[in-house]
């Protein structure tokens, strides 16, 4: 994608999403720039996962719209990753394959995917079956899968929360690179409980609470307590209170 970095890659205007009876998102507006590195935090249920899927554009809007940059290419991880009843290399191999904007032949998806487990680490477990490997070689196998499709973008939901600490480390270690890029940052945006990796890995934190945006800061003015009880007293509870 060539967007300049004035320009947003995603816009949200007045979006609201439903759940059945639940209203799960209401009037959010944002903005997210190229190279951002953007944290969604907020309790269970207040919305982070519902505005990560419908940034991918896998939930319809009840409210309200969302203007992407034309070139936007992006990838998703959810906390569990889906993958396929075959080999580590294959799980890559086919989402580089199907990826009609990459136009690879199957030999060459192969070849992208044996460089993609190479960068995460698996190449040991290439041909092991993808559902056999443990929960963080999960994870690690499906950053290699999205990272092989080489997105703009790279949404997560929290990807560590069901790790073990060492698996932690590896998937934020990984996370933490790709987010650099090959050329130009790569814009992150994920949903996370863990503040020590907000603090570590964000350039800006969102904090949702009942659906709707009640913070929206660079990270250091969040986990600034004295401006951040003054700016959204909730947002400062919501911290001060997993800090305790």
């Amino acid at each position: 994608m060539s967007a300049s970095a004035l320009t947003p890659v995603v816009q949200f205007e007045g979006v609201g999403v439903r759940l059945g009876p639940l209203q799960a998102l209401t009037g959010v507006d944002l903005q997210i720039m190229p190279g951002e590195r953007v944290a969604l935090v907020g309790s269970n249920g207040s919305g982070k996962s519902t505005l990560l899927r419908a940034l991918h554009g896998l939930l319809p809007m009840a409210q309200g719209r969302v203007t992407r940059h034309p070139a936007l290419h992006q990838a998703m991880l959810f906390q569990k990753p889906h993958l396929l009843r075959t080999t580590a290399l294959n799980n890559v191999a086919l989402g580089a394959w199907l990826d009609r904007r990459l136009g690879l032949s199957w030999q060459e998806a192969k070849t992208r995917a044996a460089q993609a487990l190479q960068r995460v680490g698996l190449s040991a477990v290439a041909a092991q079956g993808g559902r056999q490997l443990s929960g963080g070689q999960q994870q690690r196998l499906a950053l290699a899968r999205a990272w092989v499709r080489q997105p703009d973008v790279l949404l997560l939901d929290e990807p560590t929360a069901s790790l073990d600490p060492h698996a932690k480390r590896e998937v934020e270690a990984l996370i933490a690179e790709f987010a650099q890029g090959q050329g130009q940052p790569l814009t992150l945006i994920w949903a996370s409980h863990n503040l020590g990796q907000v603090k570590r890995l964000a350039s800006r934190v969102i904090y949702l609470e009942g659906g709707r945006v009640l913070a929206d800061l660079p990270v250091g003015l969040f986990f600034n307590a004295a401006e951040l009880s003054v700016r959204s007293p909730a947002a400062h509870a919501f911290v001060q209170g997993e800090l305790t």
